[in-house]
């Protein structure tokens, strides 16, 4: 068995909690690594943290100022080498399906190394976070490593509504971020893709602590249901309307965004209700995509809701933003406005879709100063559309 097979059926076999100490020991045993470690990113994606059984005392890496992070970042392996006798140290992305989780580092002897070696180990740092997804259902140990601080109660159910915080195929690529990663109160997103569909849902909660949290759950998981039952976009709208109302008979409400592309054709159902704000960034020109605003989810009792249609090109990024981005103040009370968004929208616009939501978070705390904290919680979705071929 040549060394790849055996490192990827070694992984392959682990125990959940004990991927980290299997691919460090087949990397030394396959690939004579000197050293072998396993860093997942935070939940605000600013920082590197090792992954251990017992607390690290490690201090964590910053994305934008370590080399683990250039490789995070870039999503492509960073190589340095040095020493006598030589050595090489290879960073690669850990990603699963354009969700990046973190990276693995692996230094090797310098006779050991070799493009193909670099190859197979980019290929084992991606069979690595594949594992890592499937074993997050039966340990704790890789989202414990994701806390750069404590979350709150509601911060933690809301991360674990969410499907990731990236995904791409050969139609679109898709990032999305929220803020204050680590006590956000109501704003969520979720996407499901089919063969033939990507189905993307943006919702600007209301409230604050475990009541949003709550009534966000209780949206979402009436939209999954319904989308999971095969129903259209305004069937799954209705149906959470009276999930919502039917819990809280009209004192709680909840604005969100349904969004069905067709991945052929580029052509979107869209289903507005009370939703956060989308812009449309088209051959350098930033414009906002009108919809007819309906009633939010759970307003009232039996709501109609109706579709419209948009259309992207090959080319195209859409950005949405919750209320949390746009009526963010500073802290001589100036309101983030249109005119600044678009700015940090062309600032940004060379940056890979699972990076923008980052940058415009970081653009926005600058205005809003920190201290303090922003009054809202704040979420940003990017989507590059590529087309079919």
């Amino acid at each position: 068995m040549d060394s790849f097979a055996a490192v990827e059926r070694a992984l392959r076999g682990a125990a959940p909690h004990e991927l980290p100490d299997v691919v460090r020991a087949t990397l030394v045993k396959h690939y004579a690594a000197t050293a072998v470690s396993l860093l997942m990113a935070d939940y605000g994606a600013t920082t590197l943290r090792p992954v251990d059984v017992l607390p690290s005392a490690a201090e964590p890496l910053f994305v934008h100022a370590s080399t683990p992070g250039r490789a995070f970042g870039a999503q492509r392996p960073q190589v340095s080498s040095g020493g006598t006798p030589p050595v090489v140290t290879a960073h690669l992305p850990v990603t699963v399906r354009g969700d990046r989780l973190g990276v693995l580092t692996v230094t090797l002897p310098g006779a050991r190394y070799s493009p193909e070696v670099l190859s197979e180990l980019g290929d084992i740092s991606e069979i690595l976070g594949r594992e890592i997804v499937v074993a997050a259902r039966d340990t704790d140990l890789y989202l414990r490593a994701r806390r750069a601080d404590r979350l709150t109660l509601a911060a933690e159910m809301q991360w674990q509504l969410l499907p990731g915080q990236a995904c791409s195929r050969p139609e679109f690529d898709l990032g999305a971020q929220l803020e204050p990663a680590y006590a956000v109160f109501g704003d969520t997103f979720d996407w499901s893709t089919s063969a033939d569909h990507l189905t993307l849902t943006v919702a600007n909660g209301t409230g604050e602590g475990i009541e949003a949290a709550l009534l966000t759950g209780l949206a979402v998981n009436a939209l999954r249901n319904a989308r999971r039952a095969g129903l259209g976009l305004v069937d799954q709208a209705c149906l959470a309307d009276q999930a919502v109302y039917g819990q809280h008979r009209g004192a709680a409400h909840l604005s969100v965004l349904l969004l069905r592309f067709e991945l052929a054709t580029g052509r979107i159902e869209v289903v507005d209700a009370g939703s956060p704000r989308v812009w449309r960034l088209r051959d350098g020109a930033l414009e906002p995509l009108e919809f007819e605003a309906q009633l939010p989810l759970g307003m009232f009792e039996d709501t109609i809701y109706q579709t419209q249609y948009a259309q992207v090109l090959p080319g195209d990024r859409l950005l949405c933003v919750s209320e949390g981005v746009c009526d963010a103040a500073s802290p001589a009370g100036e309101r983030y406005s249109e005119r600044a968004l678009a700015r940090a929208v062309t600032s940004t616009r060379l940056l890979p879709a699972s990076q923008v939501p980052r940058a415009l978070l970081q653009e926005l705390a600058g205005h809003c100063g920190r201290p303090p904290r922003p009054e809202d919680d704040a979420l940003v979705l990017c989507l590059d559309w590529h087309g079919r071929p």
